[in-house]
Protein backbone atom coordinates (compact mmCIF):
# COMPACT_ATOMS: atom_id res chain seq x y z
CA UNK A 1 0.00 0.00 0.00
CA UNK A 2 1.37 3.10 -0.78
CA UNK A 3 0.39 6.85 0.14
CA UNK A 4 -0.51 9.69 -2.89
CA UNK A 5 -0.52 13.44 -1.98
CA UNK A 6 -3.92 14.15 -3.65
CA UNK A 7 -4.71 18.04 -5.73
CA UNK A 8 -6.15 19.50 -2.35
CA UNK A 9 -3.30 18.46 -0.37
CA UNK A 10 -4.85 15.20 1.38
CA UNK A 11 -3.32 12.00 1.31
CA UNK A 12 -5.06 9.77 -0.15
CA UNK A 13 -4.08 5.76 -0.74
CA UNK A 14 -3.58 3.76 -3.82
CA UNK A 15 -3.20 -0.23 -3.84
CA UNK A 16 0.09 -1.49 -6.09
CA UNK A 17 1.04 -4.96 -7.54
CA UNK A 18 -0.75 -7.85 -7.96
CA UNK A 19 -3.54 -9.01 -5.58
CA UNK A 20 -4.96 -12.36 -5.44
CA UNK A 21 -9.08 -12.23 -5.69
CA UNK A 22 -10.42 -15.24 -6.10
CA UNK A 23 -9.80 -19.36 -6.55
CA UNK A 24 -12.21 -21.31 -8.12
CA UNK A 25 -12.22 -24.75 -9.46
CA UNK A 26 -12.25 -24.61 -13.42
CA UNK A 27 -12.65 -27.99 -14.91
CA UNK A 28 -11.77 -27.80 -18.72
CA UNK A 29 -11.34 -30.08 -21.78
CA UNK A 30 -7.78 -30.59 -20.74
CA UNK A 31 -8.20 -31.58 -16.92
CA UNK A 32 -9.58 -29.86 -14.23
CA UNK A 33 -7.95 -26.71 -12.56
CA UNK A 34 -7.56 -24.15 -10.47
CA UNK A 35 -8.88 -20.74 -12.11
CA UNK A 36 -6.55 -17.95 -9.54
CA UNK A 37 -7.92 -14.65 -10.44
CA UNK A 38 -5.96 -11.82 -9.57
CA UNK A 39 -5.86 -7.58 -10.50
CA UNK A 40 -2.93 -6.05 -11.43
CA UNK A 41 -3.59 -2.61 -9.45
CA UNK A 42 -0.77 -1.07 -11.53
CA UNK A 43 -2.15 -1.46 -14.82
CA UNK A 44 -5.89 -1.97 -13.57
CA UNK A 45 -6.55 -5.18 -15.81
CA UNK A 46 -7.52 -8.48 -14.50
CA UNK A 47 -5.40 -11.34 -14.75
CA UNK A 48 -5.61 -15.34 -14.45
CA UNK A 49 -3.52 -18.38 -13.46
CA UNK A 50 -4.75 -21.94 -14.27
CA UNK A 51 -3.21 -23.91 -11.62
CA UNK A 52 -3.10 -27.82 -12.15
CA UNK A 53 -1.85 -30.13 -9.30
CA UNK A 54 0.60 -29.75 -6.59
CA UNK A 55 2.97 -27.62 -7.92
CA UNK A 56 5.40 -27.22 -5.33
CA UNK A 57 7.89 -24.20 -5.46
CA UNK A 58 10.90 -25.14 -7.28
CA UNK A 59 11.45 -26.80 -11.50
CA UNK A 60 7.57 -25.62 -11.79
CA UNK A 61 6.07 -26.01 -15.51
CA UNK A 62 5.32 -22.83 -16.37
CA UNK A 63 4.02 -21.31 -19.17
CA UNK A 64 3.85 -17.29 -19.24
CA UNK A 65 0.97 -16.71 -22.44
CA UNK A 66 0.30 -13.75 -24.14
CA UNK A 67 -3.72 -12.96 -24.60
CA UNK A 68 -4.02 -13.37 -27.86
CA UNK A 69 -8.00 -12.91 -29.09
CA UNK A 70 -7.34 -13.74 -32.75
CA UNK A 71 -5.17 -16.94 -31.95
CA UNK A 72 -6.87 -18.05 -28.64
CA UNK A 73 -10.35 -17.59 -29.14
CA UNK A 74 -10.66 -17.74 -33.21
CA UNK A 75 -7.99 -20.22 -34.32
CA UNK A 76 -6.04 -17.96 -36.75
CA UNK A 77 -3.81 -19.32 -38.43
CA UNK A 78 -1.28 -15.78 -38.67
CA UNK A 79 -0.07 -16.89 -35.85
CA UNK A 80 0.70 -19.88 -33.42
CA UNK A 81 -0.65 -18.39 -30.14
CA UNK A 82 -3.37 -21.17 -30.03
CA UNK A 83 -1.69 -24.20 -30.52
CA UNK A 84 0.79 -23.24 -27.83
CA UNK A 85 -1.78 -22.32 -25.43
CA UNK A 86 -3.51 -25.69 -26.06
CA UNK A 87 -0.38 -27.43 -25.85
CA UNK A 88 0.46 -25.89 -22.81
CA UNK A 89 -2.27 -26.85 -21.05
CA UNK A 90 -1.68 -30.49 -22.10
CA UNK A 91 1.72 -30.57 -21.02
CA UNK A 92 0.73 -29.61 -17.88
CA UNK A 93 -1.83 -32.01 -17.34
CA UNK A 94 0.55 -34.54 -18.48
CA UNK A 95 3.42 -33.40 -16.26
CA UNK A 96 0.98 -33.74 -13.12
CA UNK A 97 1.18 -30.06 -12.11
CA UNK A 98 2.13 -26.54 -13.49
CA UNK A 99 0.78 -23.31 -14.45
CA UNK A 100 0.04 -21.43 -16.95
CA UNK A 101 -0.40 -17.61 -16.33
CA UNK A 102 -2.78 -16.11 -19.17
CA UNK A 103 -1.34 -12.78 -19.34
CA UNK A 104 -4.54 -9.92 -20.43
CA UNK A 105 -2.99 -6.50 -22.04
CA UNK A 106 -0.53 -8.63 -24.01
CA UNK A 107 -2.70 -8.34 -27.39
CA UNK A 108 -0.35 -7.87 -30.33
CA UNK A 109 3.26 -7.69 -28.19
CA UNK A 110 1.47 -5.29 -25.96
CA UNK A 111 -0.48 -2.82 -28.57
CA UNK A 112 -3.90 -3.79 -27.64
CA UNK A 113 -6.47 -5.73 -30.25
CA UNK A 114 -7.05 -2.68 -32.72
CA UNK A 115 -3.73 -1.91 -33.05
CA UNK A 116 -2.75 -5.62 -33.73
CA UNK A 117 -5.21 -5.90 -36.36
CA UNK A 118 -4.29 -2.83 -38.26
CA UNK A 119 -0.49 -4.23 -37.74
CA UNK A 120 -1.70 -7.30 -39.91
CA UNK A 121 -3.41 -4.87 -42.45
CA UNK A 122 -0.28 -3.91 -43.20
CA UNK A 123 1.67 -7.35 -42.87
CA UNK A 124 -0.96 -8.60 -45.89
CA UNK A 125 0.93 -5.46 -48.06
CA UNK A 126 4.03 -6.67 -47.34
CA UNK A 127 5.72 -5.47 -44.10
CA UNK A 128 7.20 -8.04 -41.11
CA UNK A 129 5.81 -8.22 -38.16
CA UNK A 130 8.22 -5.91 -36.74
CA UNK A 131 8.40 -3.48 -39.58
CA UNK A 132 4.16 -3.21 -39.08
CA UNK A 133 4.53 -1.92 -35.68
CA UNK A 134 7.03 0.73 -36.27
CA UNK A 135 5.41 1.86 -38.69
CA UNK A 136 2.44 2.65 -36.60
CA UNK A 137 4.58 4.41 -34.13
CA UNK A 138 4.31 1.21 -31.99
CA UNK A 139 7.38 -0.41 -29.90
CA UNK A 140 8.50 -3.65 -31.38
CA UNK A 141 7.47 -5.40 -28.14
CA UNK A 142 5.70 -3.75 -25.43
CA UNK A 143 4.86 -6.46 -23.02
CA UNK A 144 5.86 -6.28 -19.44
CA UNK A 145 6.31 -9.38 -17.24
CA UNK A 146 6.61 -8.30 -13.85
CA UNK A 147 2.65 -9.11 -12.85
CA UNK A 148 3.41 -12.81 -14.06
CA UNK A 149 6.48 -12.60 -11.78
CA UNK A 150 4.35 -11.17 -8.94
CA UNK A 151 1.58 -13.56 -9.86
CA UNK A 152 4.11 -16.76 -9.49
CA UNK A 153 5.65 -15.43 -6.45
CA UNK A 154 2.23 -15.33 -4.71
CA UNK A 155 1.72 -19.08 -5.32
CA UNK A 156 5.21 -19.81 -3.78
CA UNK A 157 7.20 -20.48 -7.19
CA UNK A 158 10.53 -20.06 -6.78
CA UNK A 159 11.50 -21.31 -9.85
CA UNK A 160 10.29 -22.78 -12.92
CA UNK A 161 10.88 -24.77 -16.19
CA UNK A 162 9.58 -22.47 -18.96
CA UNK A 163 7.34 -23.13 -22.00
CA UNK A 164 8.55 -20.40 -23.67
CA UNK A 165 10.73 -20.39 -27.55
CA UNK A 166 11.09 -16.57 -26.46
CA UNK A 167 14.27 -15.68 -24.83
CA UNK A 168 12.83 -12.08 -23.24
CA UNK A 169 10.52 -13.74 -21.47
CA UNK A 170 13.32 -15.57 -19.07
CA UNK A 171 15.21 -13.01 -19.06
CA UNK A 172 12.32 -10.82 -17.21
CA UNK A 173 11.45 -13.30 -15.20
CA UNK A 174 14.89 -13.10 -13.93
CA UNK A 175 15.38 -9.80 -13.20
CA UNK A 176 11.79 -10.05 -11.27
CA UNK A 177 13.57 -12.83 -8.72
CA UNK A 178 11.75 -15.87 -10.83
CA UNK A 179 14.54 -18.32 -11.57
CA UNK A 180 14.42 -20.26 -14.67
CA UNK A 181 16.10 -24.11 -13.76
CA UNK A 182 15.14 -24.94 -17.97
CA UNK A 183 13.71 -23.69 -21.05
CA UNK A 184 11.02 -25.86 -22.08
CA UNK A 185 10.69 -25.35 -26.35
CA UNK A 186 7.25 -25.30 -27.57
CA UNK A 187 7.27 -25.83 -31.20
CA UNK A 188 4.04 -25.52 -33.41
CA UNK A 189 4.19 -27.01 -36.58
CA UNK A 190 3.83 -24.27 -38.96
CA UNK A 191 1.70 -23.54 -42.21
CA UNK A 192 1.51 -21.55 -45.11
CA UNK A 193 -0.02 -18.56 -43.33
CA UNK A 194 2.23 -17.99 -40.46
CA UNK A 195 5.40 -19.39 -41.68
CA UNK A 196 6.74 -15.61 -42.49
CA UNK A 197 5.75 -14.22 -39.40
CA UNK A 198 7.50 -17.27 -37.59
CA UNK A 199 10.53 -16.30 -39.47
CA UNK A 200 10.76 -13.06 -38.61
CA UNK A 201 10.32 -14.14 -35.17
CA UNK A 202 13.67 -16.02 -35.16
CA UNK A 203 15.66 -13.65 -37.07
CA UNK A 204 14.47 -10.29 -35.78
CA UNK A 205 12.91 -11.44 -32.32
CA UNK A 206 15.46 -14.21 -31.45
CA UNK A 207 12.90 -16.40 -30.72
CA UNK A 208 14.17 -20.33 -30.72
CA UNK A 209 12.26 -22.08 -33.77
CA UNK A 210 15.20 -24.35 -34.99
CA UNK A 211 11.78 -26.54 -36.68
CA UNK A 212 11.23 -24.17 -39.25
CA UNK A 213 14.64 -25.18 -40.99
CA UNK A 214 12.24 -28.46 -41.94
CA UNK A 215 9.48 -26.30 -44.09
CA UNK A 216 11.57 -24.21 -46.40
CA UNK A 217 9.33 -25.32 -49.18
CA UNK A 218 6.74 -23.04 -47.45
CA UNK A 219 6.04 -19.75 -49.00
Amino acid sequence: MTEKVGVLGKKSSRRTGVERVVNAPLPTVYGAFQAVGYLDHDRGDEQVALVYGDIGADGVLTRLHSECLTGDAFGSQHCECGDQLASALRAVVAEGAGVVVYLRGHEGRGIGLLGKLRAMALQAEGLDTVEANLALGFPVDARDYGVAAGILQDLGVRSVRLMSNNPRKREALVRHGIQVAEQVPLLIPPCENNITYLRTKRERLDHHLPHLDAVAHLS
